[in-house]
C-alpha cells in the first residue's frame, strides 16, 4: 500500500472516530429571542340598584305601585342581553289560600327607558314585560335590555339605544305592579305576603377578532 493511500485511510478513520464521540452533530449558526405573551379574560358584572326594588305593605285589591331601578353593567365586557327569572313564595297567614296569590299581583309594565327614546312621543314604549301576573311570568325570561321598538318609531328616529348593555353604561328601568281586584271576594288574602325573586342574568357578546 502506498503511503498516499495509507495516510488518507488514517484522516478517515481519524474524522470518523470523531464523528461517533460527538454524537454526529457538528457546528452551525444560531440566534434566539423569546416573546413574552399574555391572554387576560374581561369580566360581566352585572348590579341592580337598589337591589330591593319592592318592599311594600298593606296593600289591598285595586292598589298599584310604581318604582325606578337602574341595571348596570360594571364589567369590562359588553352585554348582549340579560335574562330575566322570577320566582316567588307565599306566606298564607290563615292557612285558608285555595289560589295563587302570585295569580293576582300583574305587573302592568316594566320598562327599559333607555331604549324606549323619543318613542314614548307616539306612545311607544319599550315595555319588556306588560299586563302579566307573577304566576304566568315564572314561565317567561324576557331580555330586559333588548330594544322592542316597533318600526314605525326607527323610521322616525325616535327609537332609544341599541339592544345590549355595553360596559361602564346602564339603564333606567321602571316597573309597576298592581293587587288586581278582580270584583270576586278576595278575603283569602288578608294579612298573606308573597316574596318576590327576579334574578337578571347577563350574557357576554358574541366572540370577535382581536
Amino acid at each position: 500500500m502506498s503511503i498516499k493511500k495509507k495516510l488518507g485511510l488514517g484522516v478517515a478513520s481519524a474524522a470518523l472516530g470523531l464523528a461517533l464521540i460527538g454524537g454526529g452533530t457538528f457546528a452551525y449558526f444560531s440566534d434566539t429571542e423569546v416573546t413574552n405573551n399574555t391572554f387576560a379574560a374581561g369580566t360581566l358584572d352585572l348590579a341592580a340598584n337598589p337591589t330591593t326594588i319592592i318592599d311594600v305593605e298593606n296593600i289591598k285589591p285595586g292598589d298599584t305601585m310604581v318604582r325606578e331601578f337602574q341595571l348596570e353593567n360594571n364589567g369590562t365586557l359588553d352585554i348582549s342581553s340579560i335574562d330575566l327569572a322570577t320566582s316567588y313564595s307565599i306566606t298564607d297567614a290563615a292557612g285558608d289560600n285555595v289560589d295563587d296569590f302570585g295569580k293576582h299581583i300583574k305587573v302592568l309594565f316594566l320598562e327599559n327607558a333607555d331604549k324606549t327614546g323619543d318613542g314614548w312621543i307616539i306612545g311607544d314604549y319599550n315595555d319588556i314585560i306588560s299586563e302579566t301576573t307573577l304566576y304566568d311570568l315564572q314561565n317567561m325570561t324576557p331580555d330586559a335590555v333588548e330594544n322592542l321598538n316597533s318600526f314605525l318609531t326607527w323610521l322616525l328616529g325616535l327609537g332609544g339605544e341599541d339592544s345590549g348593555l355595553p360596559a361602564g353604561t346602564s339603564d333606567e328601568m321602571y316597573v309597576a305592579f298592581e293587587f288586581v281586584d278582580n270584583g270576586q271576594d278576595q278575603n283569602e288574602f288578608q294579612g298573606d305576603s308573597l316574596e318576590l325573586e327576579w334574578t337578571f342574568t347577563a350574557h357576554q357578546t358574541d366572540g370577535e377578532s382581536k
